[in-house]
């Protein structure tokens, strides 16, 4: 299956593979970007997840948190293992398409094309106005009109409403969420048609972007190895991420690759 809407930027659906059940779909940064641009001009109300090994594994442990990604417009591959399993499966040369990055790349084609956007998220007000100053300051002319950190505990009703209202009034065609997995991915979830933009979920790049903490070297990244920095950075927040979360992936990702082959084998 392709995509839905006649003349739109193609994802092949049948390149998609369902890792422990949660839907991840083989994309690019082009054509990822090109894909939320051409929703984004026609303002419709998308969003676009982010899969690392601890949503995957979030989404194992939880079937409704699974729906929420499972019914997203677009998964793309966040994590490195993510991105040498799908290849594993059947999906070469597919790309890492990291959250911080597809935000840079977001952020440049809206530029260009005056696209109004926002941003949900980061731990503190400081942290979301540096996001925005630093954006705006790589790619001039970037349209920023909604702009809101929210606090940690779960909004009220009334609070919720307000917000909604806020991105509706202002014209914001691209939302950028950053409040965390699987927050942030049941927040466009249950937004989507009420919020009439394009959701994109990009976890850490708020602060990594704004400089509020550091970014793992590329080389290491490359080499999967971008865990050891985080650990080794924020150890209370990440030691439960990759002592939990990494070798039940590593397993049950093994063992669905196993069978997988084996299928392919006898069929």
């Amino acid at each position: 299956m392709k995509s839905r809407v006649p003349g739109e930027v193609v994802i092949e659906k049948s390149r998609s593979r369902f890792i422990l059940g949660m839907r991840v779909d083989a994309s690019s940064y082009e054509a990822a970007t090109a894909l939320v641009m051409e929703w984004a001009l026609r303002g419709e109300s998308r969003y676009v997840c982010e899969a690392p090994i601890n949503m995957v594994m979030e989404a194992y442990d939880r079937p409704e948190y699974r729906k929420c990604i499972n019914e997203a417009d677009l998964v793309v591959c966040g994590g490195m293992p993510i991105v040498w399993l799908m290849r594993l499966l059947g999906v070469r040369r597919q790309p890492r398409v990291y959250g911080p990055n597809l935000t840079l790349h977001i952020c440049e084609a809206a530029a260009r094309a005056k696209i109004p956007v926002g941003f949900l998220g980061g731990t503190d007000d400081a942290v979301v106005r540096n996001l925005v100053r630093n954006l705006e300051a790589r790619y001039p002319g970037l349209p920023v009109v909604f702009v809101h950190a929210p606090p940690f505990r779960p909004l009220t009703a009334q609070e919720d409403c307000d917000v909604t209202q806020q991105i509706a009034a202002s014209g914001c065609r691209l939302l950028f969420v950053g409040i965390g997995c699987p927050k942030q991915e049941r927040w466009m979830a249950e937004h989507r048609n009420r919020v009439q933009s394009v959701m994109l979920g990009v976890g850490c790049a708020f602060d990594f972007i704004s400089g509020h903490k550091p970014q793992a070297p590329v080389w290491l990244q490359n080499m999967g190895g971008e865990w050891i920095f985080r650990v080794i950075t924020e150890p209370r927040r990440m030691w439960r991420r990759y002592t939990y979360h990494a070798p039940r992936f590593v397993v049950l990702a093994g063992w669905q690759l196993l069978c997988w082959r084996l299928g392919r084998a006898r069929g």
